[in-house]
């Protein structure tokens, strides 16, 4: 069993109160639970107005699907919040079991 850990932290210039973030982070949150089959939560920075962490994981049998479908997640993220946010950092970790 492989399970496949990524932190993101999102840099979201325009959001002036916590309510013009979480609707930010709520919806790319709902968007990437519904494209792919990973567990998605914010998990950090949860009172700054302009900076969110968003915690998602992956478990399968092979390695190397994990790695690319947490890529792809990564990519998706960056596509998708385009003009409304972006991608600070990106932290992967995979764990065998």
């Amino acid at each position: 069993m492989v399970v496949g850990c990524l932190e993101i932290t999102l840099r979201i210039p325009e959001a002036h109160s916590l309510k013009e973030k979480r609707s930010v982070v709520r919806r790319c949150i709902d968007r990437t639970k519904n494209k792919f089959d990973v567990a998605v939560a914010e998990v950090g920075l949860n009172d700054v107005h302009q900076t969110a962490q968003i915690g998602i994981a992956a478990v399968a049998n092979d390695h190397s699907f994990v790695n690319s479908v947490l890529d792809k997640v990564v990519a998706f993220i960056e596509d998708d919040l385009l003009g409304r946010a972006e991608v600070e950092s990106k932290r992967m970790e995979l764990i065998h079991f």
